[in-house]
C-alpha cells in the first residue's frame, strides 16, 4: 500500500508542476518570448491543452476570471494538494511523505 500510495502522490505532484508549466508557457505567449507561429511552439502548446484541459475546463466554466486573470490553475492545484492530503492520510496514517 506505501507503493500505491507513493506513486499517486508523485502523480499529483507531476500533474502540479505540468499546470504550472502551462500557466508559465502562456505567460510566454502573451508576453510574444514564444511564438505560436513556429511549429513545435504549436505543437508544444496542444501537448500542454491535452494535458491540462479535462481538469482545468470544468473549472473555468464555473470560476470566472477576475479582471482577465485566470484563477483556475490556483483552484486545481489548490484541489491537487488537498487530494494528496487525503492520499498521504488514507495510504500512510496521517504521514505526509514526497
Amino acid at each position: 500500500m506505501f507503493f500505491i500510495g507513493q506513486l499517486l502522490i508523485w502523480a499529483i505532484t507531476f500533474y502540479t508542476w505540468v499546470i504550472i508549466l502551462n500557466v508559465a508557457i502562456s505567460w510566454l505567449v502573451v508576453f510574444r518570448v514564444l511564438d505560436v507561429g513556429n511549429p513545435k511552439a504549436r505543437n508544444l502548446l496542444k501537448l500542454m491543452a491535452k494535458l491540462t484541459d479535462p481538469v482545468m475546463k470544468p473549472v473555468q466554466k464555473y470560476v470566472p476570471a477576475i479582471g482577465g486573470i485566470d484563477i483556475s490553475p490556483i483552484i486545481v492545484i489548490i484541489g491537487l494538494q488537498i487530494l494528496a492530503s487525503l492520499v498521504a492520510h488514507l495510504f500512510f496514517r496521517g504521514a505526509y511523505y514526497y
